[in-house]
């Protein structure tokens, strides 16, 4: 049985206990085409994979944890427990267990906790995701941050650094949420000062499948102000154009790049900190991955 957090909100608590042993004791097996989908479902992303891997499972060994639901008329909304309704369908369930609960009909706001909680309960939602749920919480129904981390039991700076995610790109929302990134990594890019800056380090973090503390030493490198210029080879006061092809480079190479113009001339200093980062960027500028 999983260990329930002790901080749920008033009434979430007493509406979301965990059917005692055995799992099905106290549910209902319903059929399958009774039920709907939840509009207040936290849930954005199904990843179809993962979905067909649920429904092999469910397929041989049956739904495990019943459906949490309220009665709506003559059918059933589903509170939490979309994904495994999905699944039983594409398996062929006729009839799936489910656990009645009494929310209020008006309750979107009960609604959205109580499914957001389950989910949590369950590990079962990627921190995007999970960072829109609060989102919407605080927006649709203007709860500070203090209340929402009570009504899901944590503490109100897991709330904070959840939402932060969501100054992310879109692109790099995408990879938190299949995982192709963690959230130390996503952390680690909120550092960088633009969308695109992000965007970058995010591919670099994949391509090279860069630990936590590697992105950070990344994002470090990135984030670093180039070392004043010698008085002799000082650039021209105002050079834009310079800074901002230093800028590219060093966001195109992962590294502190240096552009010394000497005359019509100069030269290009790219540093590297390792024998690996080295190589690795022999590898990008001769293009010999």
């Amino acid at each position: 049985m999983i260990e329930r957090r002790p901080a749920l909100g008033k009434g979430l608590s007493a509406l979301i206990q965990e059917p005692p042993e055995p799992p099905h004791q106290g549910a209902l097996d319903i059929d399958i085409d009774l039920l709907a989908p939840n509009e207040q479902q936290p849930r954005m992303h199904m990843d179809e994979a993962g979905l067909a891997d649920l429904a092999k499972s469910i397929k041989a060994n049956g739904v495990l944890q019943p459906i949490l639901v309220r009665r709506v008329g003559g059918s059933y909304r589903i509170i939490a427990g979309e994904r495994r309704w999905r699944a039983a369908q594409r398996a062929g369930f006729l009839k799936v267990p489910v656990v009645v609960r009494d929310v209020p009909e008006e309750s979107d706001q009960q609604l959205l906790e109580l499914a957001l909680v389950e989910n949590l309960q369950r590990e079962d939602l990627n921190p995007v995701d999970e960072a829109l749920a609060y989102q919407r919480l605080a927006e649709e129904f203007a709860l500070t941050q203090e209340q929402i981390a009570a009504a899901v039991g944590k503490d109100r700076s897991s709330v904070a650094n959840y939402l932060r995610l969501l100054k992310l790109p879109e692109e790099v929302r995408g990879d938190l949420a299949s995982g192709a990134i963690s959230m130390g990594h996503a952390r680690a890019l909120l550092a960088l000062p633009d969308p695109a800056a992000q965007r970058h380090a995010a591919r670099e973090i994949i391509a090279r499948a860069l630990s936590v503390r590697e992105a950070e030493s990344l994002v470090k490198r990135l984030t670093t102000p180039s070392p004043p210029p010698r008085l002799d080879t000082a650039r021209p006061e105002g050079d834009v154009h310079t800074r901002a092809a230093e800028d590219r480079m060093r966001f195109a190479l992962g590294t502190k790049v240096r552009i010394v113009r000497h005359g019509h001339g100069g030269t290009i200093h790219v540093e590297f900190g390792s024998e690996s980062e080295l190589n690795r960027l022999y590898e990008r500028l001769t293009d010999t991955r």
